[in-house]
C-alpha cells in the first residue's frame, strides 16, 4: 500500500511541480500544429524550432517531419523520457531536460513555439527579448492561447499568435 501512495505522490510532484515554473502539460492537437506551421508560420528545412515546454514531443516531431531541426525544452523528466524515446531515431530532434527560464536559446534558433499561461506572458516577453538581443537576430514566436500585452501579433490564426522579436541594439555614447 505504501508503494502505491509513493507512486501517486511522485507522479503528482513530477506533473504538478512544473506548473509553478510554467504551463501545465496539455497534449497538443496535431491538426492545430499543422495549421500553425503551414498557415501562420511556414516552417521549412531552413528553420531551427525551439519548443518551450515540449511535453511528449508532438510539436518537435511535426517540425522535423516538415524538415526543420527541432529542440524541445521540458522540465518534466517523465515527459523528456517519453519524447526522447519516441524521437530516438530522428537526428533532427534534441530533447533537453531543462528549465528554459534558466537556459539560453541555441544561437541558430529561428522560431519558438510555446503554450504559456497568462501569468507568465510578461516574463516570457522579457526573456524572449533578452534572448533575441543575445543572439543578435530576429526570432519568430508562435504563442498558443495567449497574447502579449506589450506587442501586437503580426498574424493571428485561431488560438495562435505570431510575433517577431528583433534585437534591440544599445547605442554607446560617443565620448
Amino acid at each position: 500500500m505504501i508503494w502505491f501512495w509513493s507512486v501517486i505522490l511522485a507522479t503528482l510532484f513530477i506533473f504538478g511541480f512544473p506548473v509553478f515554473r510554467g504551463a501545465p502539460y496539455l497534449p497538443s492537437q496535431k491538426r492545430l500544429i499543422q495549421l500553425a506551421f503551414s498557415e501562420l508560420y511556414q516552417l521549412s528545412k531552413h528553420d531551427v524550432l525551439v519548443d518551450i515546454g515540449s511535453g511528449d514531443g508532438v510539436v518537435i516531431r511535426k517540425a522535423s517531419k516538415i524538415g526543420a531541426r527541432a529542440i524541445g525544452f521540458e522540465i518534466n523528466p517523465i515527459l523528456v523520457c517519453i519524447s526522447s524515446f519516441i524521437s530516438r531515431n530522428d537526428k533532427k530532434i534534441k530533447v533537453r531536460l531543462a528549465d528554459f527560464w534558466l537556459s539560453h536559446l541555441p544561437d541558430n534558433t529561428t522560431v519558438i513555439y510555446a503554450f504559456s499561461v497568462r501569468r507568465d506572458m510578461e516574463k516570457m516577453y522579457n526573456w524572449l527579448q533578452n534572448e533575441t538581443n543575445r543572439i543578435n537576430r530576429p526570432v519568430s514566436f508562435i504563442s498558443l492561447g495567449f497574447e502579449f500585452e506589450k506587442m501586437k501579433p503580426i498574424k493571428n490564426l485561431g488560438p495562435y499568435y505570431l510575433y517577431v522579436f528583433h534585437p534591440l541594439h544599445q547605442v554607446k555614447p560617443q565620448v
